[in-house]
Formats: structure tokens, C-alpha cells, sequence
């Protein structure tokens, strides 16, 4: 097991084939626009109408529909081809975001009519993700999985960190309007990328093709709910994301203001950033043979930067923390996206990515809509003190399953279609 998992020159080399560099920068570009986008919108929304309640009925206007549809994605990915299904979907990002930009800079942009192309690119998105998370197995060898996924989070992250600078800078410039039609272009280069993919769908030709999307859902939560390491990881999260929601994304920036200000919440994030880079680079190197027992133990350390703000927020404390809190995550990550990608058939990867995607989206309305309410019963500091404590016991819920401890990388039966 050990010797497999060993690097070597000539095997990191073998990795980059024509596919998986099609496919990485695809991604770069997708999730470049993507980083683009929000901060866009967001500014645009805002000089519209500067009310909390308008930019939350944009916002959950996109994230509604993509929440709905997510498993319809998941099924449809698994039964047509993804490389196809990537470009329509990224042609169809580009379209929506193509409009609400020309609305954008025609003048003629409302809270209504952003509703409606947000919540179609939310559509879009919710058939490109399931596609996207499932293609990795199609372009590299299994040996290379994590070499892989450590490369492209790495890409993922750089692009996180320099699209919100692209789009601010053209936000005070030339306007948001702008942000939006680049956030378009990038979707275009992306379906480019996308259709000369070519990927290996061998291990799916012999697959019973099932006959309508009830049963092909069912198929899918059959996989999701039969292995506890997928479940029990799974359900930890949707705790954790609902924490973070709360905590970090809503209450956060309030403890900024009151404390080390916005510049030093700016610099927090930009060193979580630096955290999910330096635990990519790591990651390429080394290979975990226990992905997910790493992983949920890393995710301890995602524990002291809410316990700062909630304790004791200076500036330093809180920059720290959340580097130790992006490497924690990035721990994780990669390896839960390898262990998806090494253990489950590869004709039932997309259905069991989308329940996945599901059960993160799902939490992160209901920890951002649960902070108002916990601040007014227990006050600020004690929401957050609280939610760090929920988190970490989610966590540690999680370890405590056998085969999250247990499972191993490497050539399995259950990786193999039944």
C-alpha cells in the first residue's frame, strides 16, 4: 500500500495528460469568474437599493433555485455525458451573467429582474457543479487522485484570491456592470475548455441505464446512506456549515467593526487564503493513505478562530487563526474529494456528489438566518462561543465513526462497478 502511494518524477509527470490540462484550466477560468461575480453583484445590488433585505432576496434568489436542482444535476450527470453537460452549463452561466450585465449598463437593472437571471445562473450552477466534482476519476489514473485534487484546489484558490481584487478594481472604475460581463467571458473560455475534454467512461459502459429520475435518485441516496464514512461526514458538515454561516460570514465582520476593524478582517482572509494554498502545496507532495481521518482532524483547527473572535478578538490572534483554519480545511478537502473520487463507482459519483452538495448548501441559509435571533437571546459573544462548541462536537462526531477512522486509500471493491 505504502510503495503505491510513493512519489515519483516520472509518475507526478504522467499526471499531466492533454484532459487534465484542459481540465484544470477550465476550472481556473470557471472560478475565476466565479470569485468575480459576487463581488460584483453585490455592489451593483447595493446601488440600487442599499437595503440588507434587497441584497438578501438577490442572493437567495441564486441560492434557492441551485439548492432545488442540485439532485436533478447530480442525476443527469451521472446519465449523459459531463464534458457536454460542463458546456451547457458554462454557456449558460455566461448567457445569464451576459444579461445582467447589459442591464447593468444599459441602466435599466431592477431588484426584479436580477432576481430572475440570478436565479437562473443558480440553475446553471446546479447542473455544473455534480458534473464538475465527479470528472477527476475520467482524466487521471487513481494512483494520481490526490496529486490531482491538490493541483486544482490549488488553481481554485488562486483564483478566489485575485478575482474579488479584479471586480473591486472594476467595480470604482468602470462600474459593476463590467465585473459582470468578465464574470460572462470567463464562463465562455471555460465551455471552450470544456468541450475539447475527452473522458473515460469505461468503467461505466456495462452500468444498467435505470428508468426515470426517482429511481436514479433512489440508486443515488442507496450509495450516499450505505456507507457511514459519506453520511457521517457529510452530516458533521452540514452542523459545521451552518456554524461558520453564523459565526464567521454573518457575526464576524460585526466583531471586525466593534474590534481590529476592516483591514484586519480583510488580512484574516487573505491569510486563510494562504492557509488553503500551503496545505494544496503540502498535498501534492505528500500522500494521506487515511484521507478522512487526516481530514476530520485537521478540521479541529478550524475551531480557534471562532473561539478568538468570541473570546478574545485582537487582530494577530485572529490572523493566525484563521491560517490554521484554511490549511485545516484544505486538509480535509483534498482528502474528501479523493476519497469520493477512489471509493464510489464512478457511474454513481455525480448522484453522491450532488447529496453531498445538498446537505452543505441546505445549513448555510439556516446558520445565516439563525444569527440574528441567537445574538438577540445570548448576545454576540456567546453565539459565538456557543457555535465554536457545536462545531467542534460535530466534528468529533464524525472521527468517532469507524470507517471515517478507518478507511484507506487504495484498490478496493467497492471502487469497481457491482
Amino acid at each position: 500500500m505504502s510503495g503505491r502511494r510513493e512519489t515519483a518524477p516520472h509518475s507526478a509527470l504522467t499526471m499531466w495528460t492533454s484532459s487534465f490540462r484542459w481540465l484544470l484550466a477550465g476550472r481556473l477560468v470557471s472560478f475565476l469568474g466565479t470569485s468575480i461575480a459576487p463581488v460584483a453583484l453585490v455592489f451593483a445590488v447595493i446601488d440600487i437599493d442599499s437595503s440588507a433585505t434587497a441584497l438578501g432576496m438577490v442572493l437567495a434568489a441564486r441560492t434557492i433555485p441551485m439548492t432545488l436542482f442540485i439532485l436533478i444535476g447530480g442525476v443527469i450527470a451521472d446519465r449523459f455525458s459531463r464534458s457536454r453537460i460542463l458546456v451547457i452549463a458554462h454557456v449558460s452561466s455566461a448567457a445569464t451573467q451576459a444579461v445582467a450585465a447589459w442591464l447593468l449598463v444599459s441602466g435599466n437593472a431592477t431588484i426584479g429582474n436580477l432576481m430572475v437571471v440570478e436565479g437562473l445562473n443558480g440553475i446553471a450552477v446546479a447542473f455544473a457543479l455534480p458534473a464538475l466534482n465527479s470528472v477527476v476519476p475520467m482524466v487521471v489514473d487513481r494512483e494520481h487522485l490526490q496529486r490531482a485534487n491538490a493541483v486544482l484546489s490549488m488553481t481554485r484558490h488562486g483564483a478566489f484570491i485575485l478575482g474579488p481584487s479584479i471586480a473591486a478594481g472594476m467595480v470604482v472604475t468602470i462600474g459593476a456592470g463590467w465585473g459582470l460581463a468578465l464574470d460572462a467571458g470567463c464562463y465562455v473560455l471555460a465551455a471552450v475548455c470544456m468541450a475539447v475534454l475527452r473522458l473515460n467512461r469505461a468503467t461505466n459502459n456495462d452500468q444498467p441505464q435505470e428508468t426515470g429520475v426517482l429511481s436514479e435518485l433512489r440508486s443515488g441516496w442507496s450509495a450516499f446512506a450505505s456507507r457511514q464514512w459519506v453520511w457521517a461526514v457529510v452530516g458533521a458538515f452540514t452542523v459545521v456549515n451552518m456554524v461558520e454561516a453564523c459565526v464567521i460570514v454573518t457575526l464576524g465582520p460585526v466583531v471586525a467593526s466593534r474590534t481590529f476593524g476592516e483591514v484586519g478582517w480583510g488580512i484574516a482572509m487573505s491569510a486563510e487564503a494562504i492557509g488553503f494554498l500551503a496545505a494544496s502545496a503540502l498535498l501534492v507532495l505528500v500522500s494521506l493513505r487515511r484521507p478522512l481521518r487526516a481530514g476530520m482532524i485537521a478540521m479541529l483547527g478550524t475551531v480557534p478562530a471562532m473561539l478568538v473572535l468570541g473570546i478574545s478578538p485582537e487582530a494577530w490572534m485572529f490572523i493566525a487563526a484563521s491560517t490554521l483554519a484554511g490549511f485545516s480545511m484544505e486538509i480535509f478537502g483534498v482528502g474528501w474529494f479523493t476519497a469520493l473520487h477512489e471509493k464510489i463507482p464512478e457511474h454513481l459519483m455525480s448522484r453522491v456528489s450532488s447529496y453531498d452538495a445538498l446537505g452543505s448548501f441546505i445549513a448555510v441559509p439556516v446558520g445565516q438566518l439563525l444569527a440574528g435571533p441567537a445574538t438577540a437571546a445570548f448576545g454576540v459573544e456567546r453565539t459565538i462561543v456557543g457555535g465554536a462548541l457545536i462545531s467542534l462536537v460535530a466534528i468529533l462526531s464524525a472521527i468517532a465513526a469507524p470507517q471515517v477512522r478507518s478507511l484507506t486509500l487504495g484498490p478496493s471493491e467497492e471502487a469497481a462497478p457491482p
